[in-house]
C-alpha cells in the first residue's frame, strides 16, 4: 500500500501511469474473483483504496495547476 506522502513525491505523469496500472489490476482481480481463482479477496479492497489515493492526488495537483516535476 502506497502512502499519500510517497505518492505526492511522484510526478503527474508517474501518477497517471500508476492510475492506469491500478485500474488494470482491479479488473484482473475482479476477473479472478469471478472465476474462483482469487484466494485473497482483500487484495481487491486494497487496490481500490490505492486507486482512490492516486486519483485524489492527481485531482489535487490539477486543481492547484501544478506540473509537479521533481
Amino acid at each position: 500500500m502506497a502512502k499519500a506522502k510517497e505518492l505526492r513525491d511522484l510526478s503527474l505523469d508517474e501518477l497517471k501511469t500508476r492510475d492506469r496500472e491500478l485500474g488494470r489490476e482491479i479488473f484482473n482481480l475482479r476477473l479472478r474473483k469471478a472465476t474462483g481463482q482469487l484466494a485473497n479477496t482483500a487484495a481487491t479492497v486494497k487496490a481500490r483504496k490505492d486507486l482512490a489515493r492516486v486519483k485524489t492526488i492527481i485531482r489535487e495537483a490539477e486543481k492547484a495547476g501544478e506540473k509537479r516535476v521533481p
